[in-house]
Order: C-alpha cells, then structure tokens, then sequence
C-alpha cells in the first residue's frame, strides 16, 4: 500500500513530474494529430482514385485496342462468375486540346477517354462529380439548357463556400445558347453534325483543311448559332482555375466549343481532328483528373478513329472498366484473369496496381513520419529516466529508512516503476484528449492561423477540398498510448533498479 502512497504523492506535489507528463502529452497529441490527418488524406485519395478507376482494369496492350468487347464481357464474367456487378469498355488515347482564351489558341496536352453513357456509372464514381444535376442521374452528351451547379455539391452540408462567379450568370449564357439546344432537340436522333470551319470569334479553324482532306462536310453547312458538336465532358481544371481564396474561374463553359487532335488507330500514324461542344465539367477534387482527362461518346471517338470495322459494324476497346462486389478480393479475381489471358495481348491490374507508386510513397510517408514523431516519446523517455536518477540521489536516504523499516528491494523499486507508469498513463491520456480535440477542430484552427500569419495553412486552390480530411483509427491511437506508457515504463527501469541495490546502512550514511 506504500507504494502506491508514494507515487501518487509524487506526482501531486512534484513539479518535476509536470514536465515528464508534458512531454509524454504532446508526443503523444502530435502523433494522433498527424496519423489522423495523413489517414484522411489517403482515404479520401484511394476513394477517388478507385471511384474514377474500378476496381480492375481490363486492358489491351496495343493502343489501337481489341474487338468486340460483348464477348470479352461475356468471358470475364463467366472466370469471375457473381463478384462482378458491372462492365464498361472504355477508349482511352492521348490528345491536344486546343481552347481559345482571349483571342489567342491555347494549347493543354490531355487523355481523351470514350465511355459508354450507359454503363460507366455502373463501374465509377464519374456521374457524381458531374456539374449538372441531370447528368448525374443519367449522363448525355448533349447541351442541357441551364441548370448547371452554381455552388460545388460536394461541399459538406453547412460549409461556407464561395459560388462560380460566372456561373451565378448562367441565365444570360443560356440564352445565349437557346437556339442551339432547341434544334439539339429536334435533330437529336439526326446524323452528327458537320465540322467547324470557324471558331466562334470567325477564326479559320486550325484544322478545316485536314477534314476537306479527309472528306469531311465544310463548315459552310454548320451554323455556330444552332448547331453543336459531339458532346464532351471536361475536367473543370481544364478550363478553370481556383484562386487562393476559394473562387472559381472558368474561360470556358458548356456551350463553347473546342478542337482536339488525336492519332487515329492506323499505321502510317495519322493525326485526327475534330471540334466537340462542352456540355459539362467533372470535378474528381483529384488534380491529377480533373486537369488532364476529358469524356466523350464511346460510338464517338470510335468512329472518328476508325476503330469500327465496317463490314460488320463491332468496334473496338483498349479498356475494360470492371466493378466487384463490394469486400471481394481484387487480387484474386485479377490472377483468375491473368490466367485465362493472354499476356502478350493483355494487360489485367487493380486500381491499386495502377496507383502503386503513388500508394507505396504515401505509405512510406507515413511510416517515416511516426517513426520520427514517435522520437519525441523516446527523448521524453530519456527526460523521465535522467529525472528519476536525480530523485534516486536525492532520496538515498528516504530509501535507506525506507529499507531499515522492513521495505523489500522489489517493493523499493516497485515505487519507481509505479511512478513512471502512472506518467505515463496521465501523459498518455491528456495527450489523447488534446490531439482528439486539435483534430476536431482542425479546419477552425487552420483558418485562424491562416488569419494570423496572413498565409493560408490549407490551401483549396492546391487540394480541391474545403476542410482538412481526417480519420480517427482506435487502433492507431490505441498503440500510440500503448507505446508512450512502455516508454515510460522502461526508462523508469534503470533507476528504479538503482534504488532497489541501495545498502540500508550505507544509504542512511549517505550525504
């Protein structure tokens, strides 16, 4: 019963044992704070890197692609059986977009990507990072009249957030474009409409004299004011930007049009031209998409690469987009695959095999990082051992009473490993109520020393998001307080043993 007398007087009247209990605290806050934080940021990018991927991709190893993806279809889920609930082909090639921004062509390298309306939101995510509410029901490319999201509707409910300033006059651009969705809706099942010989400002369209060249219908029967192209789905990166303060800025919005160029499926290699109608933006919040990746039809991009065979009317496909049962095993479905296709022809991975080194850099981030935060624990184990060497010196002579009155060695040194555990329980504890509160209010503290230093912490023109994602994992914060209280614990090792050799006779003389 002594024992547990001593420690807890010790560590109600001691200042010293303050500092122990500090250090331990804000090891321990420092490390849930960061472990919460990196977590939130890896989940929120693996939700929207599967949401956009799925969770394997069927690929051809030519960029020209495969035929007939109904068969192969028919055969991934005749390997996968019931774990597959639901397929999308998918033409993906390299492209130039060209954009007119303030008189002068603007030339952004992309990835053009045809997908089938009907099934891709079967496999992803896409259709709720769609601008138009309509689209995210049932996605078309066409020109919807108006409509169009003024505020992001991703945004957490209650989150203050600054509206698209061009969008809030969304009316008079549609006007703008009445007509042209008007005659959309009469011709809706017409043939495609011919291509732009000008741009909307009278400019000779850069790429008029290949489409003379490839046969195409001229401009002359293409009237700017009512008709439109074939519809594509632009990442809002591609045609904005965001400010430091959270506005956005577009230089085009649906209705525009746009040139792309992109090689068509034929050797000698040849470059293909056309000019698509923005009929809606997509907003991924990973920059990585939302900057680089446009949607068009899947029958679209086909025909104009030549990738129908005309004789019997099958197109091809350079990708498969394949959604699992939801807790299936990826790997394994993926290794059936393999096993069944040929890898010469082939390329079969998960999302995650496709994200790899970009998951394995942040992973080991996050393994360096806990090991040097967890550093902080380990110098206030080294605080707490050298402070008890000092309390075993300065209590030789209360030990050496303690002793001669019948005190064991054991229980001598059972005083210090009762108080170094009792450190570490009430460092550890603080410390995890102080980094539970920081994390959450993390976005309110970020904002205030944004104000402070005049710089903000979390910037959304960088990250896409309004606030700072963060996950709390018990296990994580578990074996953190676990951690801090065995550190405690053993650095009190070495002194408590100390006390515990002590002479009674020579302790008492000691001065």
């Amino acid at each position: 019963m002594y024992k547990f007398l001593l420690c807890w007087r010790y560590l109600r009247t001691r200042y010293i044992a303050l500092i122990c209990i500090v250090s331990v605290m804000l090891g321990v806050a420092t490390m849930i704070v960061v472990n919460s934080v990196m977590a939130g940021f890896t989940s929120e990018m693996q939700a929207r890197m599967n949401g956009m991927l799925g969770d394997i991709i069927f690929e051809s190893v030519s960029m020209d692609g495969v035929s007939d993806a109904p068969s192969h279809m028919a055969k991934i889920k005749e390997i996968a059986g019931d774990t597959v609930v639901g397929m999308s082909p998918t033409v993906v090639v390299p492209a130039l977009m060209y954009i007119k921004i303030n008189g002068q062509i603007s030339t952004q390298q992309a990835m053009m990507v045809g997908i089938d309306a009907e099934t891709y939101a079967s496999v992803s995510d896409f259709g709720n990072y769609l601008q138009h509410p309509g689209n995210r029901e049932k996605l078309e490319f066409t020109l919807r009249d108006g409509g169009y999201d003024v505020l992001d509707h991703q945004a957490p409910t209650g989150e203050e957030v600054k509206p698209r300033t061009q969008m809030e006059h969304a009316g008079w651009y549609y006007r703008r474009y009445k007509a042209r969705i008007e005659k959309q809706r009469q011709m809706i099942t017409a043939s495609p409409a011919p291509r732009l010989e000008t741009n909307q400002g009278g400019t000779v369209d850069p790429f008029a004299q290949q489409a003379a060249a490839n046969g195409e219908p001229q401009g002359k029967d293409f009237d700017p004011a009512v008709d439109t192209h074939p519809g594509i789905v632009l990442g809002i990166g591609m045609c904005g930007y965001r400010t430091v303060d959270g506005t956005d800025r577009f230089f085009a919005l649906p209705g525009d049009d746009i040139d792309i160029g992109f090689p068509k499926a034929s050797l000698p290699p040849e470059l293909m031209s056309g000019s698509y109608t923005i009929v809606d933006f997509y907003e991924s919040k990973m920059s990585e998409y939302d900057t680089s990746f446009m949607f068009v039809s899947l029958k679209d991009l086909q025909k104009d690469r030549g990738m129908i065979d005309p004789e019997t009317g099958i197109g091809k496909f350079t990708a498969i987009q394949i959604k699992l049962q939801p807790g299936a095993d990826a790997d394994a479905v993926r290794d059936q695959l393999r096993d069944h296709f040929p890898g010469q022809f082939y390329r079969i991975s998960t999302w995650r095999d496709k994200q790899g080194p970009l998951l394995a850099a942040v992973q080991m981030e996050t393994a360096v990082l806990n090991v040097l935060l967890f550093m902080i624990i380990a110098v206030a184990g080294f605080g707490i051992l050298a402070i008890f060497y000092m309390i075993v010196v300065e209590k030789t002579r209360d030990i050496g009473i303690l002793k001669s009155l019948g005190a064991s060695g054991p229980g001598v040194m059972g005083i210090f490993l009762g108080y170094g555990l009792s450190l570490g329980f009430v460092g550890a504890g603080v410390g995890l109520g102080m980094g539970l509160l920081f994390v959450t209010y993390i976005n309110e503290i970020a904002g205030w020393l944004g104000q402070l230093t005049g710089t903000p912490v979390f910037d959304p023109s960088v990250y896409y998001f309004y606030k700072i994602p963060t996950i709390v994992n018990l296990f994580t914060a578990t074996w953190i307080c676990v951690g801090a209280v065995v550190i405690s614990v053993l650095a009190s090792v070495l002194p408590a043993l100390r006390a515990a050799r002590l002479h009674p006779v020579k302790a008492l003389r000691y001065e």
